[in-house]
């Protein structure tokens, strides 16, 4: 398990809760190839992209197969998954109407916490690429970030003697969050006032305190589909095949 730093907030849950990774393996049986169902006019499934009450869906929001991944914005197998089925999983299958995904991020250390806050605070239009800015870039985030808890050690104990609601503040300047987003358009200012919704960080520690208690969820990243979760899928290529043997093809 990655773990850059504890930080406790009131009514939440430690955030280092899960490991980076998951086993794999298995098939599914393959089902009647599922019809293509078109997009509005003028738009492609993968642009059509929406709030659900725990993360944002991009597709066609009645696709009959629904994907939901429980990824972590600092965890490594996330971020190859991102990569890896980028633009295939939008071409091949978003796209034609038959699969819909949905990122529900997973909070597993302040950092990632951080991060998802401000992602999730930009909106739909901007959630899917921000998220995938992020995984590209997430190699030098996380090598700053080791940097930075090792030099910075005192700074981020003393950080636990804090008022709750500044906490997660001054560990975002401290690792330098609102440079990792001026790189992406985000201005300071929007980084501080989403950083500082105690709301909003409340509510991304909760999905992932519910995915925890509903589905025993302890690792990422964690898939589900049509709601039930998937257990021996942890790469693109095995979500790909389990997908086709669905009908998504």
């Amino acid at each position: 398990m990655r773990k850059i730093f504890s930080l406790s907030l009131a009514g939440a849950l430690t955030l280092s809760l899960a490991a980076c990774g998951s086993s794999g393996g298995g098939g599914a049986a393959s089902g009647e190839a599922l019809p293509k169902v078109a997009a509005p006019a003028g738009q492609s499934w993968s642009a059509v992209v929406r709030a659900t009450e725990e993360g944002f869906l991009m597709g066609n929001p009645d696709a009959p197969i629904k994907v939901v991944e429980y990824g972590s914005l600092t965890c490594s197998h996330c971020g190859e998954f991102s990569q890896t089925s980028h633009e295939e999983l939008r071409r091949d299958f978003i796209d034609t109407g038959r699969v819909s995904f949905e990122m529900r991020p997973f909070i597993r250390d302040p950092l990632d916490l951080s991060m998802a806050v401000v992602a999730a605070c930009q909106g739909p239009e901007r959630f899917f690429p921000l998220v995938d800015s992020l995984f590209a870039g997430q190699n030098a985030i996380l090598e700053n970030a080791s940097a930075v808890s090792q030099s910075s050690a005192a700074q981020l104990q003393n950080i636990q003697n804090l008022p709750e609601n500044q906490r997660l503040p001054a560990m975002a300047q401290i690792f330098g969050v609102a440079n990792i987003f001026a790189a992406r358009g985000v201005s300071a200012d929007v980084v501080t006032r989403c950083i500082g919704d105690a709301a909003a960080v409340q509510r991304r520690v909760e999905v992932t305190s519910n995915a925890v208690q509903r589905y025993e969820v302890n690792v990422t990243p964690t898939f589900m589909i049509n709601g039930e979760v998937v257990s021996d899928i942890a790469t693109w290529p095995q979500m790909r095949d389990k997908l086709r043997a669905a009908g998504a093809r």
